[in-house]
């Protein structure tokens, strides 16, 4: 092989390297024992909806069967019209015992309209620890009690969760979409909070009502892309840690073709690449099955790359398989599948640089570095 290839090999064996260390993050993290509190305080969880999707009325019916003594689910929608009403009617009619409260306002509140609905929710709230869930994510029945016992830990100002990807499909695009969410960014998220981050994670952020005023509120919030980054470097400045409950809810992936799955995760890289440029570059290396497969190209099909390759392919499927017990996920890959799953996410990494413009829910939006002066 010529030193090119030799280089590229090395940077798939890189991956891999990676790849093991993120793996047994995921291990070490699932078999932590969950620690709980003996009268924990009652909790609103807000909701903002938009529009109907697969499985979300899977989804939003696990926040009527939470397993705790105190809560009030907060909905939030902006449109009248909005095809979520009936959905939300009907498990309101199902589940009479839970406080439920649906609030349907189209009051603007800057440019995220995610944080718009989520200020006009607000007043409804009833009681002081708040918890933004997503539309999409499916809870586990301890999902509040491991979000209070993290949150009344010494110095604890946000707290968050991992998830899972749960496919609303079952072709490809939706099972593509999992992958990526269990494979990659879990693992990822793991090693870079083993590396002293302290990332906000979106699809669930619990705080304060104190906290959340101290930071200057919701409108903090309004006119940035990631609010989650936002809200969580907000919370580390005003002396805070940022948490991560022991408990790992799962969401919905709910695109069924190629262009929709692309879309999503062009949003995904340009947002994160907007938010922390360096860490985002040296992400190239989860894929190490792309390594190995340019490392082939560049080597002109010399009979070692592809014995390479082949063992590539079985150290990362070995890697999915770890990963996949921790997680209690059912396995969905094959060896083939995270051949083209690693080219996929390698080309939208290098498409990421060509454009800052992301699509969110039909508007084109752009990402920002979530610093004041950064609006979307």
């Amino acid at each position: 092989m010529n030193a090119l290839a030799w280089v590229l090999e090395v940077l798939a064996a890189a991956g891999l390297a990676q790849g093991w260390a993120g793996a047994a993050q995921v291990a070490r993290f699932a078999a932590a024992p969950a620690a709980m509190i003996p009268d924990p305080a009652p909790i609103t969880i807000l909701k903002p909806l938009c529009g109907n999707e697969p499985l979300l009325g899977t989804a939003l019916e696990s926040f009527f069967l939470l397993n705790y003594p105190s809560y009030q689910l907060v909905f939030g929608v902006q449109d009248p019209a909005d095809p979520v009403l009936p959905v939300l009617a009907d498990l309101q009619a199902r589940y009479p015992a839970v406080d439920a409260h649906l609030v349907l306002d189209p009051t603007p509140h800057g440019r995220n309209r995610k944080i718009a609905n989520l200020i006009n929710m607000l007043p409804s709230a009833k009681h002081d620890i708040l918890v933004i869930s997503d539309a999409d994510i499916h809870a586990p029945a301890d999902f509040l009690r491991a979000i209070a016992a993290s949150l009344a830990a010494p110095n604890v100002g946000l707290v968050t969760t991992l998830y899972t990807g749960l496919p609303a499909h079952p072709g490809l695009p939706a099972r593509f979409g999992a992958d990526a969410i269990n494979h990659i960014f879990a693992p990822g998220a793991l090693l870079a909070r083993a590396m002293g981050r302290q990332d906000c994670l979106g699809a669930t952020m619990a705080l304060r009502r104190t906290t959340l005023a101290q930071i200057g509120g919701l409108a903090m919030l309004s006119d940035h892309l990631a609010d989650d980054n936002v809200l969580g470097r907000l919370v580390r400045e005003a002396g805070f840690t940022v948490a991560l409950a022991p408990c790992v809810p799962a969401t919905s992936v709910p695109e069924a073709d190629w262009p929709s799955l692309v879309r999503h995760e062009l949003r995904w890289a340009r947002t994160i690449r907007a938010l922390a440029p360096l860490p985002y570059a040296a992400s190239v290396l989860q894929y190490p099955l792309a390594w190995a497969v340019l490392a082939l190209i560049c080597a002109g099909g010399a009979p070692a790359p592809w014995l390479i390759l082949g063992l590539a392919c079985l150290l990362r499927y070995r890697q999915i398989q770890r990963i996949d017990r921790a997680l209690g996920v059912p396995p969905m890959s094959q060896a083939w599948t995270l051949l083209l799953r690693d080219l996929l996410s390698f080309g939208i990494f290098i498409t990421s640089y060509t454009s800052n413009e992301v699509s969110w829910r039909a508007n084109l939006l752009h990402a920002d570095s979530g610093r004041p002066n950064s609006a979307l």
